[in-house]
């Protein structure tokens, strides 16, 4: 089970290079004008090979100063709250500030581990400098860089050293389904649609995370638990504090799910955030299901209005468009049963296994027909294949020169996969090696 690492401090102080660093892409927008940050960025890290997730929580829109503090101090309570250890990020350029110490004070008062980063320690003058952030009363700090990367390699040790070995959680043996999206995609109310009409509910279980329910729920003559990620309205004022728990919220769901229905709303589009929920689920391997919301609302719709629509969608996908999107209406109930039979379709897909001769007999024609190309000279031969005993569907192909074969001929290899064996909203991996 992964944990959550948040990363906190002052605006401006380099938490998205930081971020951008663990997750080795450039994804949040680095700009020295304060409070830059307002998505919350969330990815994947691993270190020493314990795997965590990663959320920046970002600066704040900048107002008066007064403003800043309530609003620092509450993304750090919320920080605490969901967080497995917190990243306190400060900067060496302007020393120990008044909101610096704020965020200390928090931090000293929750149990949670809490790693000192000490940013933008870049020679030894600077070195001498960072002595005066142990008045923050949180022990150690780690002098570092996070442009160049210096020192991160310490941190990160510490880090991984600090985070709780989770205990596999018992699972129950039903099938769980995830909804997520940004907040007001209408997640609630798909599932209050669902259950409102249906009289099949068995219980209401409370969810590993607080607030996050698990519903049993059986249709189709299929059983399984609906997550909903959308109990977590913790009656605020502050936009800002929703979109930074349905993030933290969507990530642990997304972790412990097996698809993921990702609602969205028609009139807002595949936006970033949305985009990012995807790309998360994709990460995580998890079948994947996507509902646009409020179809209803899209005014002066033709004939060609939902191609159009769903061809976007793809595009922004891309390269793993074998998605099912379905167009519907929680407030009409339009098609919101065929999002639940369409996610039990995807399940199954997700846990088909097939027979190692089966997929021999049929995928070494098709690679006889289209062998790797040469490189270098050298022919790449493919012997045999075979279903690996994991979760979601995984493979391997037995060769000669597995070094050889590069992604192309992979993601072909893929496609043929999925359109012999109807592998549809499921990430499939494809692995070479040694015979």
């Amino acid at each position: 089970m992964s944990s959550i690492v948040a990363i906190v401090g002052r605006p401006n102080v380099g938490k998205s290079t930081f971020f951008n660093r663990l997750i080795q892409r450039r994804e949040a927008i680095v700009d020295s004008v304060s409070g830059v940050t307002r998505d919350r960025h969330y990815g994947k890290s691993d270190w020493n090979g314990r795997n965590f997730s990663v959320i920046d929580t970002g600066g704040y829109v900048v107002g008066s100063d007064d403003v800043f503090e309530a609003e620092i101090d509450k993304q750090v309570k919320l920080a605490i709250d969901e967080a497995d250890a917190v990243i306190f990020m400060v900067d060496v350029e302007s020393g120990v500030t008044s909101m610096d110490e704020a965020v200390a004070d928090l931090l000293r008062r929750s149990n949670k581990p809490v790693l000192l980063a000490v940013n933008k320690v870049d020679n030894s003058k600077r070195l001498e400098n960072a002595v005066e952030f142990y008045s923050l009363g949180l022990g150690e700090f780690y002098p570092i860089a996070s442009t160049s990367g210096s020192g991160t390699g310490e941190l990160l040790d510490a880090l991984v050293e600090a985070l709780p070995e989770k205990p596999d959680v018992e699972e129950s043996e039903l099938p769980r389904f995830a909804v997520v999206g940004r907040p007001n995609a209408g997640k609630s109310s798909f599932i209050n649609a669902l259950i409102g009409e249906e009289r099949y509910i068995v219980t209401d279980i409370a969810g590993t995370t607080r607030d996050s329910i698990d519903t049993k729920y059986n249709r189709f003559g299929f059983e399984f638990n609906l997550v909903d990620t959308a109990g977590i309205r913790r009656k605020s004022k502050v936009k800002e504090d929703l979109e930074f728990y349905s993030v933290m919220r969507s990530v642990r769901a997304i972790e412990h799910c097996d698809v993921c229905l990702i609602v969205m709303d028609a009139t807002r589009g595949f936006d970033g955030q949305v985009q990012n929920i995807f790309w998360l689920a994709q990460r995580n391997r998890k079948g994947v299901v996507i509902l646009v919301n409020k179809w209803d609302l899209i005014e002066d719709k033709e004939t060609n209005t939902m191609k159009e629509y769903e061809k976007n969608i793809r595009r922004e996908m891309e390269p793993f468009v074998d998605v099912p999107i379905i167009f519907m209406s929680v407030l009409t109930k339009q098609r919101i049963f065929k999002a639940i039979e369409t996610a039990v379709d995807v399940y199954k897909n997700r846990s088909k296994k097939i027979k190692t001769s089966e997929l021999n007999d049929i995928m070494l024609p098709i690679i006889e027909a289209y062998p790797p190309p040469a490189y270098k000279g050298k022919y790449v031969k493919i012997k045999f294949c075979m279903q690996l005993p994991t979760p979601q569907p995984q493979f391997a192909f037995f060769c000669n020169l597995p070094q050889y074969v590069k992604e192309p001929y992979q993601r072909f290899l893929e496609n043929k996969l999925r359109k012999e064996f109807d592998f549809t909203g499921v990430p499939v991996s494809v692995y070479f090696r040694k015979k």
